[in-house]
């Protein structure tokens, strides 16, 4: 007789949710989520935050489209030119979804068409060196 082939029985319940662990390991903030942070009083804060170690580039270069800290601003900068951002800033352009919206699609009132929004880069300030 030789060995068995069945490998590993008893484990398996470590393996079930791999999946869901893997989605969620690098979520990041919903469209819906951005476009609140997008208004002035909110980017102004993002753009403006205090000094904080425990975040990547101590908080002080952060792509409000992207919702990403950058380690300086020549990575920022970089990071504005990849697909990844251009991807993000198209995405942002439709307007997010309301619960009038929704009320609307469900028969409750009379439909009105996306509006789209104009998005562009953020400004960086050059730092002086």
């Amino acid at each position: 007789m030789g060995k068995s082939k069945q490998i590993g029985n008893h484990k398996s319940d470590k393996k079930k949710n791999i999946a869901k662990t893997w989605k969620t390991k690098r979520r990041t903030k919903d469209l819906d989520e951005i476009h609140s942070d997008m208004t002035p009083t909110n980017a102004a804060k993002l753009l403006k935050q205090e000094v904080d170690y425990d975040v990547t580039g101590s908080a002080q270069h952060y792509c409000l489209h992207c919702a990403r800290y950058f380690v300086d601003l020549k990575a920022m900068k970089e990071h504005f030119r990849t697909k990844v951002h251009k991807r993000r800033l198209k995405q942002l352009r439709e307007e997010p979804y309301t619960q009038a919206e929704a009320e609307r699609a469900a028969g409750m009132g009379s439909y009105i068409p996306h509006k789209a929004v104009e998005v562009q880069t953020q400004q960086v300030e050059e730092e002086m060196s």
